[in-house]
């Protein structure tokens, strides 16, 4: 994997100046509990319920208000119930969050996801967007996300 260029000067300063790549980095400044957290991103519980596939822990409740609404289809619901900010993985003041970062992280989370849920739903092939917001700078709007593509022929 390409090392990010906000990421460059870090890795340079390990190994006596002589820097490292990003998995050594991993083994001396990573934690264990950090690690298992993140498979919760990385390798995320999906469900089939009702004709949807969803991240487990979804609520019905709200699902059911969001089939209330006029004009809402079942590719939106589950945009909407499936979609991850990135910078939600980390606090809000995180003083690293950048442009580069966030491109590394959606498009290696598309290809998890795609795996994933080809994968755990052979038979509902699935369309995952990694969404990159218009104004770049925007870092909190980056998004990943996932509909059945069933669901988006409907809308035609």
């Amino acid at each position: 994997m390409k090392i990010p260029k906000s990421m460059e000067a870090e890795l340079s300063k390990w190994n006596c100046g002589n820097g490292v790549d990003l998995e050594t980095w991993i083994n001396g400044s990573g934690n264990f509990s950090l690690a298992v957290g993140y498979t919760t991103i990385f390798w995320p519980n999906f469900v089939s319920f009702d004709g949807y596939i969803l991240q487990s822990g979804f609520s019905e409740s709200e699902l059911r208000k969001f089939e209330s609404r006029e004009g809402i289809t079942k590719k939106t619901i589950e945009w909407i119930n499936n979609h991850l900010h990135l910078s939600n993985i980390h606090h809000g003041e995180c003083e690293d969050i950048s442009k580069d970062k966030l491109v590394i992280l959606g498009d290696t989370l598309k290809e998890i996801y795609e795996a994933k849920l080809k994968l755990q739903f052979p038979n509902n092939p699935c369309v995952v967007e990694f969404y990159i917001p218009e104004d770049k700078d925007d870092l909190w709007e980056y998004q990943i996300s996932f509909w059945q593509l069933c669901h988006e022929e409907v809308e035609k």
